[in-house]
């Protein structure tokens, strides 16, 4: 499962540091820094009796929870402290991820699963990094993954008092290595859902205009331009770590509906081994190995930005023909953009996804 692939033409001009931007208009522009990467907030004030700077205070105060509750990198967080073994209480929104994620665990039939941290870090992909790995290590992974042996909610497994470990999770009955407590790696829901936990609470001030961008996007209504929203979608090429740098083409929202706006990837991180060879960020938790198809990144338009992040990450795991198969299936539109023969790059596409080319 990958980090994510978009840009935004204002986020070019974002500060790294945090800032308000002076209004243009009804406008309002929030950034600053969220989940390893920088934020932006766009918004149109029109109508909302709150103030720019409570609004802000909100956001962050949002963007804080989730770090103290999903973040793997923060070792103080709810997600860390249940990986290490320890008791905590679980909170709803805890819960609100994990029944989402066994969601799309069981319709992707085990392509999308949360469950795979142990094999994210013996591929050096997850909280550790680590040298290839022995097929004896993977087989031990393996072993401690799939959502089908845990528990279907975080509250339910809690004990008498509210609290619970990992272990707890595990379902009894004898299934092989119930007896391993997960490892859990929201990553590839996490800023989806963040996105839609900002929007909601944008929509609860009465915003109607919005563009909530946290390395996922999630964007409704119109632009200070009175324009449809305009993003720009990344070359997946080797070197392209600069949102917004080298851009494939650019998609144009609805104008009107709120739409999740997610590109999964593989080229901006992978694994290289001693002779050099390549191995894909995104691993296929059915093989327990890095995917090795030609699809490079995958644009999932959505109602909701946790569904566009989620399938994206599962359509990288398909691959391209089953991918576009899967976006069709879902009544969901996007792009597929793949290696083809001799070097060049080809971009398939379902029929109401239409993407712009830069002048």
């Amino acid at each position: 499962m990958s980090r994510r692939i978009l840009s935004t033409f204002f986020l070019l001009l974002c500060l790294l540091a945090f800032r308000s931007c002076s209004p243009q208009g009804r406008y309002v522009r929030f950034d600053g820094y969220a989940q390893g990467g920088v934020y932006c907030v766009k918004l149109n004030t029109e109508g909302v009796s709150v103030p720019a700077d409570s609004i802000k205070a909100g956001v962050e105060a949002i963007l804080k929870e989730i770090d103290f509750t999903l973040s793997g990198y923060n070792k103080a967080s709810l997600l860390s402290r249940l990986n290490a073994g320890e008791r905590i209480t679980p909170t709803p929104m805890l819960e609100e991820v994990y029944l989402l994620s066994r969601k799309f665990f069981d319709l992707s039939e085990g392509a999308f699963d949360v469950s795979c941290g142990p094999l994210f870090d013996v591929w050096g992909f997850g909280f550790t990094s680590e040298s290839m790995p022995s097929e004896e290590k993977i087989a031990k992974a393996a072993s401690r993954c799939g959502m089908s042996r845990l528990k279907s909610s975080i509250i339910e497994a809690a004990g008498p008092d509210g609290t619970l470990c990992a272990a707890d999770l595990l379902l009894s009955g004898g299934i092989p290595g119930a007896g391993e407590p997960p490892i859990l790696n929201f990553n590839a829901i996490a800023q989806g859902y963040t996105c839609d936990k900002v929007a909601a609470y944008l929509h609860s001030l009465g915003v109607k205009d919005m563009l909530v961008d946290i390395g996922e996007i999630y964007c409704e209504g119109l632009n200070p331009m009175a324009q449809p929203w305009s993003i720009g979608i990344d070359t997946p090429i080797d070197g392209n770590n600069t949102p917004g740098a080298d851009m494939q083409g650019v998609w144009h929202s609805s104008g009107a509906e709120g739409q999740g706006v997610v590109t999964s990837g593989n080229y901006r991180k992978f694994y290289l081994d001693s002779e050099g060879n390549k191995f894909s960020h995104t691993i296929d938790p059915r093989t327990s190995r890095p995917v090795t198809h030609a699809l490079l990144s995958a644009t999932v338009i959505a109602s909701d930005a946790s569904t566009a992040d989620a399938v994206a990450t599962w359509c990288m795991v398909e691959g391209p023909d089953k991918a576009l198969e899967l976006l069709g299936r879902l009544g969901l539109e996007g792009c597929l953009i793949c290696a083809s023969p001799g070097g060049g790059m080809e971009t398939l596409t379902t029929p109401g996804f239409e993407i712009s080319t830069l002048n």
